[in-house]
């Protein structure tokens, strides 16, 4: 695990402190100390004694509420889901982030395709309205696609080798916020 903080293909090699392994559950970043868990299930963690009270699920598996919940049973406080859900309430900065109440627990950040067109369409729908739209998104090759051709379960498509491909996919993430805007809007 520290090679991968140390040396990273796109971000490059870490040069603000030393990054060592302190112990079997313990990481030094310089002197700051950041507690490992090997767990594969959330409810595992334990988040209350480690102090963490906000926990941000990234892994792309516990994207709905009841499994994101995992990790309030490990003592989290709060669940932000780093990713559509379609249960989880969604918030976007410049959009709709004043509607979140403190008793909410479990909440996403929504998609990257819906933080960079969500605050565009409102202020464009505030001001002017929105009477039809078309959304199209050229995302860069994400750690889910194929480095190689293979099988792909959701379609023949997305089998294909990422770097040499362009390959056309849908994304929903953006279908409820932007649902305030217009029922005409689409994406392609």
């Amino acid at each position: 695990m520290t090679y991968m903080f140390k040396y990273d293909t796109v971000h490059g090699q870490w040069k603000h402190h030393e990054v060592k392994v302190k112990d079997s559950k313990t990481l030094l970043f310089g002197e700051k100390e950041v507690a490992v868990f090997g767990c594969r299930n959330p409810e595992e963690i334990p988040w209350a004694a480690a102090g963490a009270e906000y926990v941000v699920e990234s892994t792309g598996v516990f994207t709905d509420k009841d499994k994101a919940a995992a990790h309030i049973k490990g003592g989290a406080k709060k669940v932000i889901i780093s990713a559509p859900s379609k249960d989880a309430p969604m918030f976007v900065c410049g959009v709709n982030e004043k509607e979140y109440k403190s008793d909410i627990d479990i909440v996403s950040n929504a998609s990257c395709t819906t933080n960079c067109l969500a605050p565009l369409a409102k202020v464009i729908n505030d001001r002017f309205g929105i009477v039809e739209g078309l959304m199209t998104t050229v995302h860069a090759m994400t750690a889910t696609q194929k480095t190689v051709d293979g099988p792909s379960s959701k379609d023949w498509r997305g089998g294909r080798a990422a770097s040499f491909n362009i390959i056309p996919s849908s994304t929903g993430a953006a279908k409820r916020l932007l649902a305030r805007c217009s029922q005409s809007l689409t994406e392609s």
